[in-house]
C-alpha cells in the first residue's frame, strides 16, 4: 500500500484536526503511518459529528454513517467510497473494524448535555473512545492486541479528556460525575496506575505494534500535573512546553519506552 491520493488526505486532516497524533505517527516506521494515519483521520471525524449540530437526532444519524461504513468493513463486501473509509478498508480487518465501532457507538454521549450515570459509564466512555483506537491500530498492525496497549489507551484518553474538560464545560456539558478536587485527583491516580501497569506488561507488547504507543507519549506528564493540582483541569493549564513535548517524543520513539 503507498501514499495515494486517500491516505495523503488522512494525513493532512491528522495533521489539521490532532497536531498531537500526527507528530507521535511521523515518528513511527513509514509502514506503521499507514495504518495509524486512516484510524487517526477517522477519530477525527467521529468525534467530530455530534458537534457539527445542534440537533442530537442529526448528530446520531451522522455517527450511524461510520457505523454502517465499518460494518461494510468487517463484513468484507462492497465498501462505500470515501477518501477515510477507502483508506481504513485497506488496513483493517473485521476485529480492528469492531473496535472502531465501540468508538462510534460511545460518541452518542457527545449528541447530548446529559452527564455521565456514574464512574462506570464515565470509564468505559474513555475505554470506547481511547483504547478501542490503540486496539484497532495494534490489531491492524500485529494481529494481536496486548493487554498493555489496553492499559495505555486508558491512561492516554483520561489524560485528553481532562484537557477537554474546560472546552465541554464552555460548550454546557457536565464532563466529569464528581469535579471536586479529591475526586479529579483520584481520576489522575487511576490513571497513573494504569499506565503503572501497561510499562509492567510493555514486554509483551510485539515490535510490530509498539508504533502505536507513541501516540500516548503525553499521558504521564499530564495525568501528573492533575495529581499533583487537580485544579489545573478547570483552568485549563494542562500540558507541557513544545520543546518538552518533542524532547519526550523523541525519547520515546529512540528507546521504545513511555
Amino acid at each position: 500500500m503507498t501514499f495515494d491520493a486517500d491516505l495523503t488526505a488522512c494525513a493532512q486532516l491528522v495533521e489539521r484536526g490532532d497536531p498531537d497524533r500526527f507528530a507521535a505517527t511521523m515518528a513511527a516506521p513509514v509502514a506503521a503511518r499507514k495504518v495509524l494515519f486512516p484510524i487517526y483521520a477517522f477519530n477525527i471525524e467521529v468525534s467530530r459529528a455530534p458537534w457539527v449540530t445542534k440537533e442530537p437526532m442529526i448528530a446520531e444519524m451522522r455517527l450511524q454513517w461510520w457505523s454502517d461504513a465499518l460494518e461494510e468493513i468487517a463484513s468484507g463486501g462492497l465498501v462505500r467510497r470515501h477518501e477515510v473509509v477507502t483508506s481504513l478498508a485497506h488496513v483493517l480487518d473485521a476485529e480492528a473494524a469492531r473496535h472502531l465501532q465501540r468508538a462510534v457507538s460511545a460518541r452518542v454521549w457527545d449528541a447530548y448535555r446529559h452527564p455521565f450515570e456514574d464512574s462506570a459509564a464515565f470509564s468505559q466512555y474513555i475505554e470506547d473512545t481511547a483504547e478501542s483506537l490503540l486496539m484497532a491500530a495494534a490489531q491492524s498492525l500485529s494481529g494481536q492486541t496486548p493487554d498493555a496497549l489496553k492499559h495505555l489507551g486508558y491512561a492516554s484518553g483520561l489524560a485528553r479528556f481532562l484537557q477537554a474538560v474546560p472546552d465541554l464545560e464552555r460548550q454546557d456539558r457536565i464532563p466529569l460525575v464528581d469535579g471536586r478536587a479529591d475526586a479529579v485527583r483520584d481520576l489522575a491516580k487511576d490513571g497513573l496506575d494504569r499506565l503503572r501497569k501497561a510499562r509492567a506488561l510493555r514486554n509483551a507488547v510485539p515490535p510490530a505494534a509498539r508504533p502505536v504507543a507513541l501516540a500516548a507519549w503525553q499521558a504521564g506528564p499530564i495525568l501528573k500535573q492533575v495529581a499533583a493540582n487537580p485544579s489545573r483541569v478547570g483552568d485549563g493549564t494542562l500540558g507541557t512546553s513544545e520543546a518538552a513535548k518533542k524532547a519526550r517524543l523523541m525519547w520515546q520513539a529512540a528507546t521504545g519506552r513511555w
